[in-house]
């Protein structure tokens, strides 16, 4: 592995071992001893990845000029999923405020049917924006460029991702 994608990782995992631990803390069966990254914390972990991302690719001058529409795609991203996981917040303290008899005999699936396809179409429409900036610059990118994009990518950016969006998953369709 050559320096640049090895110095990628260990920033990333020096600027996200905070972030990952609190993700992890939230894994407590306690929903009450749960916290949310704030939108500070998660606006920090956005910029991270950003700044990982810019020094692993080590872009032309002509590249760099393809770059705001991406990073613009990437906080859109970002600020799509810190609005869903407000709404989730907002849905745990609604049911919260219930007993659970309240909650088992109010419960829709229908609605939360609903709820769930209109996250994941967000979320997809997200992902399509993304994809739809990162193409022009992607094809620009050389072989050694796009390894590096693969490994901050794949093997890092993925795994943190994983972690944090299962955990809420998880609370969420326990919730309901």
């Amino acid at each position: 592995m050559s320096r640049f994608p090895r110095t990628a990782v260990v920033a990333l995992l020096l600027t996200g071992s905070s972030v990952l631990a609190h993700a992890q803390a939230q894994g407590t069966p306690d929903a009450s001893a749960r916290q949310q990254l704030s939108a500070t914390e998660m606006e920090s972990l956005t910029d991270a990845r950003i700044a990982i991302v810019k020094f692993a690719l080590q872009m032309t001058p002509e590249q760099e000029k393809l770059w705001p529409a991406v990073e613009e795609a990437i906080r859109s991203r970002a600020a799509g999923r810190q609005a869903r996981l407000a709404a989730h917040k907002a849905r745990i303290d609604e049911l919260r405020d219930r007993n659970a008899i309240e909650n088992w005999q109010n419960r829709d699936p229908v609605d939360f049917l609903r709820r769930r396809a209109d996250a994941l179409a967000q979320r997809a429409a997200e992902v399509k924006r993304l994809a739809d900036a990162w193409q022009p610059l992607f094809e620009t990118l050389s072989p050694d460029q796009r390894r590096r994009l693969a490994v901050v990518a794949v093997f890092v950016f993925r795994d943190m991702r994983d972690q944090f969006e299962d955990q809420l998953l998880e609370n969420f369709d326990t919730e309901d």
